[in-house]
């Protein structure tokens, strides 16, 4: 499936995309283990689908999340140098 198509499709409908892919990938192991797969090309394709959607997933995500406030207002405090340690002798 194009990446185009699939950023047309909601949060539930990728979901489904992705758990149907995996069946559809558990039947190609289940044909070439019997020896029934003539063309092993759908592995591939049901494997990108899979990395598309939960990518798409994943960057929904993303969006969503919020930063957090204090965080930008508060520059970073500089590192200090550790104090030495008088020595004994």
């Amino acid at each position: 499936m194009n990446i185009t198509e699939l950023r047309a499709k909601s949060k539930d409908e990728l979901k489904e995309i992705i758990i149907s892919s995996k069946k559809e990938q558990f039947n190609l192991r289940m044909q070439e283990s019997t020896g029934a797969l003539e063309n092993k090309s759908g592995f591939k394709a049901a494997r990108r689908t899979i990395a598309r959607a939960k990518t798409l997933l994943n960057e929904g995500a993303l969006l969503n999340e919020k930063p957090n406030a204090n965080a930008k207002a508060k520059a970073p405090a500089a590192k200090k140098a550790p104090a030495k340690k008088a020595k004994k002798g």
